[in-house]
């Protein structure tokens, strides 16, 4: 399982690095589904942990009070405007096969942040993409009460049935859609 997990990071940081080399500048400065944050800054969120030191980070972390999202609010700011699109790009295709997680997270973590910001791009900017059904799947199943919470999204009374893929969460009221919807749901998206 842990190769199959590797081997879908890998396949995801790919997918997305050819997809961000063909956006416009236009593209790069619209707004993602990331509260605040332009395409660019979620790039730069998701590259933080292959361009930054773990001192840089720790150093964040202190001066927001150990707020992680505060943190990683002004880290994304910072080199949004410090590195260039073409940079961006490059940090992602040159750590495709990077073992990086995320605190507590593990690989499915790794694989869900990638996937879940993936959308924050793709459909902000109203793409196509499509996120393959063994990657959804991988990131549903790693779902639980405590990532919904995470991420604030109001689930109470509802059961999340996918409609492309076996997969639900929740009791209550059904809410039926495509996987990658309902994953945007989950983590508090407004889609």
């Amino acid at each position: 399982m842990t190769e199959e997990i590797r081997a879908a990071v890998a396949a995801e940081r790919r997918d997305q690095s050819e997809l961000l080399a063909e956006l416009t500048q236009e593209q790069w400065d619209a707004p993602s589904l990331c509260e605040g944050w332009r395409v660019r800054e979620v790039v730069a969120h998701t590259t933080l942990p292959f361009h930054s030191s773990r001192g840089r980070v720790l150093l964040e972390m202190i001066r927001s009070a150990g707020r992680f999202n505060h943190a990683s609010n002004r880290m994304a700011r910072q080199d949004a405007a410090r590195l260039s699109t073409d940079d961006l790009v490059r940090t992602l295709k040159a750590n495709i096969d990077n073992p990086w997680t995320p605190p507590g997270g593990g690989l499915v973590g790794a694989l869900s942040h990638d996937v879940i910001h993936g959308l924050d791009i793709t459909v902000a900017l109203g793409l196509e993409r499509k996120v393959p059904h063994d990657r959804l799947r991988l990131v549903l199943d790693g779902m639980t009460a405590r990532s919904v919470k995470y991420f604030g999204a109001d689930l109470q009374g509802k059961r999340l049935e996918a409609i492309d893929l076996d997969w639900s969460f929740g009791e209550g009221e059904p809410v039926r859609r495509p996987a990658q919807e309902l994953l945007l749901l989950v983590c508090g998206r407004r889609i």
